[in-house]
């Protein structure tokens, strides 16, 4: 008898790896050495059988247990085989399948489904900050009543596995060294015919119909979020559960508020005069209230101040944001001959008192410094 060699060396990992890492590590050698991608290699081939052996065991917690202790021997009066993921006569088609299916929205739990669906929303910043449900019209395929989605005028008649593929729903053909798989063409991917088929749905057990749906959308949501609703998508007939609706949501902008996180940006001018003598503005908050702001003597342009409590709502969170006040310090135009006077007045003043401006005069302290080589 060959010596075979140790499981977890041939997936690579090591024997206190979890069930993540011996699955990533089966995918990552199963794609490496299969049949498909190493044509006439015996050597790829046998490594192939050897990896699909291992993780026919190490996947298995049971399986796992007895090998860990009795090593081999635990299954020499009829071992596991090479078993691992059923490839169905060994195409990379059945690889991606069964590893990326559920990604993709084919399968869910080994089952076929319905199609995915997507749909755009677009909703008012204020309706963003407090939530809102939006009723949607989703043009979609739904279980045909006729015939209550079986497919058949008869609603008793049990469907025949089709012939063609023998209700795989697909059916395989080589080109070159690839194999492309394609819908069977007897049974269009059902798997199944349908002899005396419904008028209503022409045997398919689903029918086109606009759906209207009401989405509750969260407080808090932003621009680009994806919302799943669970069994709303495209039914799949005759007895297969239906997809998913996946409805992207898009936030308009606001002519006054600006957003980042969850965290409100409002910019607000103040009159020079203002901001060098100190004043209180009242603003406006999202929610279509008003708060009052202190705006001290002296404030500059940029400046911010903090409004606790007054942003969005955080997704899946008691948290919120806060809203904050950016301070535009604006420069009059077109001055009066007597604001003009009180201009100059007050800048001939301010001239000799460096304290009046410090980042002004250490501005140009710097200047000059830099023209005298001293920078």
């Amino acid at each position: 008898m060959a010596t075979k060699i140790d499981y977890y060396a041939v997936l690579e990992v090591s024997r206190d790896a979890n069930g993540d890492e011996i699955k990533r590590a089966y995918r990552k050698l199963a794609m490496k050495y299969h049949p498909d991608r190493n044509p006439g290699d015996g050597d790829a081939e046998n490594r192939f059988k050897e990896i699909n052996e291992a993780y026919d065991v190490l996947k298995d917690d049971q399986k796992r247990a007895a090998y860990d202790r009795f090593g081999h021997a635990a299954f020499e009066s009829g071992g596991p085989g090479a078993g691992g993921f059923d490839f169905g006569g060994g195409g990379l088609g059945d690889i991606f399948e069964q590893m990326f299916g559920d990604m993709m929205g084919g399968r869910r739990g080994g089952r076929r489904s319905g199609a995915d669906l997507q749909v755009q929303v677009t909703i008012t910043f204020a309706e963003a900050f407090a939530g809102v449900k939006k009723k949607i019209t989703v043009p979609t395929r739904v279980t045909c009543e006729s015939c209550d989605g079986t497919g058949s005028a008869d609603k008793d008649a049990k469907p025949e596995t089709c012939p063609s593929c023998h209700g795989a729903g697909k059916v395989r053909a080589q080109q070159g060294f690839f194999f492309v798989e394609r819908p069977c063409p007897t049974c269009h991917g059902s798997g199944r015919l349908i002899r005396n088929p419904c008028k209503e749905c022409h045997g398919t057990g689903t029918v086109e119909k606009n759906r209207t749906i009401e989405v509750a959308i969260p407080a808090g949501v932003e621009d680009g979020t994806r919302i799943r609703i669970s069994g709303e998508g495209e039914s799949g007939g005759k007895g297969v559960p239906a997809g998913d609706l996946y409805v992207h949501v898009s936030v308009e902008q606001h002519a006054i508020f600006q957003r980042d996180g969850a965290n409100i940006y409002c910019r607000v001018p103040v009159r020079m005069a203002q901001a060098a003598l100190g004043t209180e503005i009242e603003v406006p908050v999202v929610d279509g209230s008003r708060t009052k702001v202190k705006i001290p003597a002296g404030t500059q342009t940029g400046e911010h101040f903090r409004l606790r409590g007054k942003g969005f709502s955080v997704l899946r969170s008691s948290a919120r944001g806060d809203m904050y006040i950016q301070v535009v310090v604006e420069t009059p135009r077109h001055l009066t001959k007597r604001q003009r006077e009180l201009l100059e007045e007050f800048e001939g003043d301010a001239a000799g008192h460096a304290k009046g401006s410090p980042e002004s005069t250490g501005f140009f302290s710097k200047v000059k410094d830099f023209f005298e080589g001293k920078l």
